[in-house]
């Protein structure tokens, strides 16, 4: 069986061997039936293509029953957060503005041709009255599309994430509602196959504390325990991610936000149709759901918001 997938390099073969248990003579057995599973499963409205399915096997270790469930939950709840995925047409979106915010930043190394990819996030530069959560989000969801789509480095390594939380206030995050918050963290878990290989925290501002008690408890152990809180102290986090590794901005040599922020906003409007097409063309029809039809009460269900915490 032929199969229509992207050649990797060595490092990235010796990762999925090693990491992720690949063998390359049980793909096609394993991709076509995934594939089957699909065609059996009424209410999927699922991609089938070999580097799709691919994607989640590797983002599974290649457990089929773990690759079946993650396909369906990313299908699934996209299908149950249309604030994140309706009218995300890129020339609708504000896209070159938020970008440059770097509230969502791929950045091009890594430290090792075996190493995760470093996503940074800044609230530096974003004001939470002039941007809508939901925008934001739909932009963020865009750039992970994209990932999804052609960066084998984070299909098969998996992802490091920095939060710079510079300048943050509170207002900044009682745009969130504990839902809204549940659901992101529903589709980084369970819904998609990248794998979370650490989070790290730096600037942190004296209330974070009482928000990050409400975040936790979305997360499961494993992510848990991969999160590390710098405060100020960039020499901490240089000793995981070296400050080279980083933007102009943080004194390293990965060029400017504005230079990166570029480089992501003509790879989307080149992707323009592709990103549509993720969102229309593909999802669940919950009335052809073999057993209970799933909802928002029954994945999302928690009500509430931050203003109904006590800060000091």
């Amino acid at each position: 069986m032929s199969l229509n997938i992207r050649p990797i390099n060595e490092d990235l073969q010796r990762v999925a061997r090693e990491q992720l248990f690949e063998d390359p003579t049980q793909i096609p057995a394993m991709i076509n039936q995934l594939r089957e599973w699909i065609k059996k499963s009424p209410h999927l409205k699922s991609r089938t293509d070999d580097q799709f399915l691919l994607s989640f096997l590797r983002g599974c270790k290649y457990s089929m029953e773990r690759a079946k469930q993650k396909l369906d939950m990313f299908y699934t709840l996209r299908h149950h957060s249309p604030e994140f995925m309706q009218d995300r047409d890129p020339e609708k979106l504000r896209v070159a503005e938020i970008l440059k915010l770097g509230m969502m930043m791929p950045l091009p190394e890594t430290w090792a041709p075996d190493a995760p990819r470093i996503i940074l996030g800044s609230m530096q530069n974003y004001d939470p009255k002039d941007y809508n959560i939901e925008e934001l989000m739909k932009v963020s969801m865009l750039i992970m599309d994209l990932m999804h789509e052609e960066d084998d480095q984070m299909l098969i390594c998996g992802q490091v994430n920095i939060m710079d939380l510079k300048n943050a206030t509170l207002a900044h995050f009682l745009v969130w509602t504990p839902q809204m918050m549940k659901k992101m963290t529903m589709i980084m878990q369970e819904g998609s196959p990248f794998r979370l290989k650490g989070i790290h925290y730096i600037n942190i501002p004296p209330f974070f504390e009482k928000i990050f008690n409400v975040f936790k408890q979305f997360l499961n152990d494993k992510i848990k325990s991969r999160i590390n809180f710098h405060g100020s102290d960039l020499e901490s986090l240089y000793k995981f991610i070296p400050r080279k590794l980083l933007p102009a901005e943080y004194g390293g040599e990965a060029g400017t936000i504005d230079e990166i922020s570029s480089k992501w906003e003509k790879k989307i409007f080149a992707n323009r149709q592709f990103l549509i097409d993720q969102a229309t063309l593909y999802g669940v029809d919950e009335k052809k759901r073999i057993g209970r039809p799933k909802n928002p009460e029954s994945l999302f269900g928690i009500e509430g918001s931050f203003r109904q915490l006590e800060f000091d």
